[in-house]
């Protein structure tokens, strides 16, 4: 929806597209120093606000991990979770990555060490899972319960892939990372899929950083070059075994299963000169340049599965392309991801927390 004064996107919480560009809300500095910008409230005031969070990167030799379990389970404990160390940590990441993917192609030539090029790996097994255990015939359009087969491989074979790709020093904290890597491809009782498990995968990848296997100069290749990966596989599970939305809003959500593709792929598009929101819309745009930007290749897959005029059954993201640059756009969607995706129960009620993400409460540093 748009407000009839302005024009400016709304989200079906109120959460209005920003109309000022605000300085950067984080900066690639030690985890120790940084400071994000956390609140769920969707005043600019609370944009600007930033937090300290203790983010050291535990020692996997002395470190007490455990396996991850859910903390969640009312509203009212949305609060805890906004002030809690799991929260900020996440939020932290996902402003790093947004930070470190600014105005870079997918394409575009960035570090790419070893435990990246094992972690793609990793996500090339899973696919080529999905031809070893291929859709039934079932008299239901969706949810092809050969999906159930496909995650029964993974949950049983998740630490093993993991142990491959990880340097033995890693090992100790496998058990507890497989589950967030087991969430994030979807439930197999609903053989549905949508933003809580996308948020699994960012935290399978934000404790990889908090156990120090990746450091800060991997971070454009953690959004460029894995996540882009992560959201083909995804996409490939949706599209083969007819998986439903989870908790999608219909024509009003931004996109039936992802969010983070809109959100990093504007930060990718900053200062792009060619390629304005007004843009985005048109096949010859989104077609050409699909491989070079996360939010191109999002729209485009959403041409290729809905059918009928783009405004209609995406109308948030037509909503998008009103608004005047990028920088907008960009920090829009971290407040309309805030309210939508962090601060929604629905979603968070599932998320698990362990001894690397938890609910304890942050530590206010002075």
């Amino acid at each position: 929806m748009a407000d009839s004064a302005s024009g400016v996107p709304e989200t079906t919480t109120g959460v209005t597209m920003a109309t000022t560009v605000l300085p950067p809300l984080i900066t690639l500095v030690p985890p120790k120093t940084r400071a994000v910008s956390t609140s769920c409230s969707s005043s600019e005031s609370d944009t600007q606000q930033t937090v300290p969070c203790k983010t050291l990167p535990v020692d996997v030799t002395t470190h007490t991990f455990k396996k991850p379990e859910k903390a969640i389970s009312l509203p009212e404990h949305i609060p805890a979770w906004e002030k809690s160390e799991g929260y900020h940590d996440l939020m932290g990441f996902i402003l790093t990555l947004n930070e470190a993917v600014k105005d870079k192609k997918v394409t575009d030539d960035v570090l790419v060490s070893d435990l990246t090029k094992e972690i793609l790996a990793l996500l090339d097994e899973l696919e080529r899972w999905i031809v070893d255990i291929p859709p039934i015939d079932q008299p239901q359009r969706f949810g092809n319960k050969a999906f159930r087969d496909w995650y029964a491989r993974l949950t049983e074979r998740s630490q093993d892939v993991l142990r491959k790709a990880l340097p033995e020093k890693f090992h100790p904290a496998v058990a507890e990372m497989a589950v967030y890597l087991e969430e994030s491809f979807g439930n197999s009782t609903r053989i549905d899929y949508g933003t809580g498990h996308e948020l699994a995968f960012v935290a399978f990848l934000c404790c990889l950083c908090k156990i120090a296997a990746f450091g800060e100069e991997d971070y454009p290749a953690l959004g460029l070059k894995i996540f882009n990966r992560y959201i083909q596989v995804a996409r490939k599970l949706q599209e083969t075994y007819r998986m439903e939305p989870a908790g999608s809003h219909g024509v009003w959500s931004l996109d039936d299963y992802q969010f983070l593709p809109f959100l990093w792929g504007s930060a990718q598009l900053l200062n792009n000169k060619r390629i304005l929101p007004k843009s985005f819309v048109k096949p010859d745009i989104y077609v050409t340049f699909a491989k070079d930007y996360l939010f191109l290749a999002a729209v485009n897959f959403i041409n290729t599965v809905k059918t009928g005029p783009f405004a209609e059954h995406s109308n948030q993201l037509w909503n998008v392309s009103g608004v005047a640059n990028w920088g907008k756009v960009n920090t829009g969607l971290i407040k309309m991801y805030k309210a939508e995706v962090l601060c929604k129960f629905p979603v968070v009620q599932h998320f698990l927390f362990g001894s690397l993400l938890t609910m304890n409460p942050v530590e206010q540093q002075t």
